[in-house]
């Protein structure tokens, strides 16, 4: 059953219902997504850890975030 489901004319198939459904602009994005989310998972049950930093608010990648200034009143 499941060996019938990845012939090369079914995955066609599902690419086209693919495309139709979710459309040309955003499709790329979807199998990105997809993409990150099989590489986390294969990555986690191996037990690697790919732990990026998140960037503030405000900064650029690369740059360190700038200090507020400590004014005297």
């Amino acid at each position: 059953m499941i060996g019938d489901i990845l012939q090369p004319t079914h995955l066609l198939l599902i690419l086209l219902v693919a495309l139709v459904v979710l459309g040309p602009k955003r499709l790329p994005e979807v199998g990105r997504a997809v993409g990150r989310s099989i590489h986390d998972f294969k990555g986690a049950i191996n037990g690697e850890r790919h732990d990026e930093p998140e960037p503030v608010m405000g900064t650029q990648p690369g740059r360190p975030a700038r200090e507020p200034a400590n004014h005297v009143v």
